[in-house]
């Protein structure tokens, strides 16, 4: 495990170098409000962690909204926002015609297909050839329909955009780039559903929040929140994969980089470019920044899933980061579980 500092905490990047993104959005009332009014919309719980040595808990992900993903509160969220906006009474049908598109390691586009679903829309996810079969399977049992183009997800992303240009569709990626900040602006914002919960479920304030990171959305909005919770106190690290530290990296350098690497097993994280906004928002709200291999990713799962906590090296990444900083006993540690096992 690698770790640094940041040493742009409590102002941030100059916004030239970051093209002028926006804040990560703190409007949860405009969340509580869209959420509302959605029957799949229950919380989920916060759980208590063991084994690690600190108090732990975790924010339970893998059941939102049945879509086994934090992510189900991102995209899902953009297309109520803009099915909302077209104000039908029946809003099953508020979006006929529309076709949404995106790239995708699979929770994200997960999420895009089960919002469309909802409203009349269609799907279109493309995946990079990393991905793993049995998610194109699950997008697919979901009604979307599944392209296969690129070695990673940056080159899905690039022919996503591609075919958004081509056929008129709404490109809806869950990063940012100079020019594209308002749908993953408001995408971000349906995650702050999941971090008020667990700032009103933890029984104790943190002193320490490990946060996973691959364009760095759940990161993101998660710290802006509990910066707005609990101030300066807890000190929050962002976690990446040795082999996609785009955040890591732009913060050392001052800028926005794009890593090279091989893949890794922390598919759901593998990303090499970071999200603009995210970014943003990092540089002045996250402590430090982390990177942790694939083994030390795979080394907590056998122990959470004994404790009936099954997930990936993505959904464990925060958890993983743990050993490697050797905190103390007295620590309070929250992490957020964000995914269930592969199926």
């Amino acid at each position: 495990m690698q770790e640094i500092d940041n040493p742009w905490r409590g102002e941030g990047l100059p916004d030239a170098v970051l093209t002028n993104a926006p804040w990560p959005s703190v409007d949860v009332d405009a969340v509580r409000a869209l959420l509302g009014r959605c029957p799949a919309a229950t919380e989920t719980p916060l759980v208590p962690v063991m084994g690690f040595g600190p108090k732990i808990w975790a924010k339970d992900e893998r059941g939102r909204m049945g879509l086994g993903s934090f992510k189900a509160l991102g995209a899902a969220y953009v297309i109520a926002h803009e099915a909302a906006e077209t104000g039908p009474e029946d809003m099953s049908r508020a979006l006929v015609g529309r076709s949404y598109v995106t790239a995708s390691a699979g929770n994200h586009g997960m999420s895009v297909a089960a919002g469309v679903r909802l409203f009349g829309a269609r799907a279109v996810i493309y995946l990079a050839e990393t991905v793993p079969e049995s998610f194109a399977a699950r997008l697919r049992a979901k009604g979307a329909d599944v392209v296969r183009e690129g070695q990673d997800y940056e080159a899905s992303m690039v022919a996503a955009g591609r075919a958004a240009m081509e056929n008129d569709w709404t490109l809806l990626s869950d990063s940012s780039w100079p020019g594209y900040f308002d749908l993953p602006h408001r995408l971000m914002e349906g995650y702050l559903a999941m971090a008020e919960e667990a700032a009103r479920q933890i029984p104790e304030a943190p002193t320490h929040i490990l946060l996973q990171a691959g364009v760095g959305g759940l990161a993101g909005a998660c710290a802006a929140w509990f910066r707005q919770v609990w101030g300066d106190a807890p000190r929050i690290i962002v976690v990446e994969p040795d082999r996609a530290p785009a955040l890591y990296e732009s913060i050392r350098a001052g800028r926005p980089l794009e890593t090279t690497g091989p893949a890794s097993t922390m598919g759901r994280l593998d990303c090499k470019v970071p999200s603009l906004i995210a970014l943003k928002g990092l540089a002045r709200d996250a402590d430090a920044f982390v990177t942790i291999t694939d083994q030390e990713a795979e080394a907590v799962l056998a122990g959470l899933a004994a404790q009936g906590l099954a997930t990936t090296p993505s959904g464990a990444a925060g958890l993983a980061a743990l050993p490697g900083l050797a905190l103390g006993a007295d620590a309070r540690v929250l992490c957020i579980l964000s995914e269930g096992p592969e199926t």
